[in-house]
């Protein structure tokens, strides 16, 4: 059995966990074993459905009130308590804030080895072989783990979800204690953020801004582009963060978040090695600089020179006739 960790987030299954699903789907199915969906919280049977959808033959159902809240020990207390249980081969995570919270905790507790924000996932000689990006997205590192579980984060917006794979399945209803691990941290207030905007980690479409906007006002040109987009976000470089032009929620690069869009535009960006670490592996990439040698240039699919100010709005308004049409 391959199981995958399902992140909820307002009552909803995150997009990556169900990608990270999908794929344990497809490399279960070439190893002749179940692909199976670990859902954890206070409510969360009437998930069960979605898991389905992407993959999964068999749904675990974990639930506790003291699970209502994220708490990354009562978390990895009761997937490794899953894991010693169920003895599963593989336990996929999605690679975002959470998932790189809690899989080196549960890898730890398990004594197993881990790899880390995988692009893509392979079967060899009867076991999972990973890939990885290392040297900030300049080389690939191809890994097998030896231990038992193979624990794994995968990036989102790289695996594609399966296809409707099925309406129904097996429902397995688990009670697994998190003993102590939950008195040694409690959420006591989860603040949210008011612009309700996607996360960048999720986008189909990033439009990211740098240095070169000038000032936090800039970022509304930023925010018009993306609005043309059905799943848009607006991200920034580390220049524009430290500034205090933007949210650090917004920040793509190696001290920010990894995405991985099918369109990432980027707005006076230079394109120091940090940043393209993060974004480099998106499918389209956009520039618009008016440095020609600036270094996003060289990784760019599409590079325009120019004044930002006269062509991002330019170019906003002929995406809004594009797509109407």
């Amino acid at each position: 059995m391959i199981a995958a960790f399902l992140e909820i987030r307002d009552g909803k299954v995150k997009k990556g966990s169900l990608e990270a699903l999908s794929e344990a789907g497809r490399r279960a199915g070439e190893l002749g074993v179940a692909a199976a969906a670990v859902l954890a919280g206070a409510a969360v049977a009437d998930l069960a459905p979605a898991a389905f959808a992407a993959g999964a033959a068999k749904v675990y159902i974990i639930e506790d009130p003291g699970l209502a809240a994220y708490s990354s020990q009562a978390y990895a207390a009761v997937l490794a308590g899953f894991a010693e249980k169920e003895k599963p081969l593989g336990l996929l995570f999605a690679a975002t804030a959470m998932g790189k919270d809690l899989a080196p905790r549960v890898a730890a507790r398990l004594g197993a080895a881990m790899a880390s924000d995988c692009t893509k996932i392979a079967v060899a000689d009867g076991t999972l072989v990973f890939t990885r990006p290392i040297y900030a997205g300049k080389a690939f590192l191809t890994l097998r783990l030896e231990s038992s579980p193979l624990v794994a984060t995968l990036r989102p917006n790289i695996f594609p979800l399966a296809e409707a794979a099925q309406a129904q399945g097996e429902v397995v209803k688990m009670t697994i204690a998190a003993g102590d691990a939950a008195a040694k941290g409690r959420v006591v207030e989860v603040i949210k953020e008011e612009s309700g905007e996607i996360d960048v980690t999720e986008a189909d479409v990033v439009v990211s801004g740098g240095r070169g906007l000038k000032g936090p006002e800039a970022f509304s040109l930023l925010r018009d582009m993306a609005a043309v987009f059905p799943r848009a976000a607006v991200g920034a470089s580390r220049s524009a963060v430290d500034s205090g032009w933007i949210g650090h929620q917004h920040q793509v690069g190696q001290t920010g978040k990894t995405v991985s869009p099918n369109l990432y535009v980027a707005v006076g960006i230079s394109g120091a090695i940090q940043h393209l670490a993060g974004m480099s592996s998106s499918k389209v990439i956009v520039a618009v600089n008016k440095d020609p040698e600036a270094p996003i240039m060289k990784v760019a699919d599409y590079g325009v020179v120019g004044d930002l100010f006269e062509v991002v709005p330019k170019l906003t308004e002929e995406l809004k006739k594009a797509l109407k049409d």
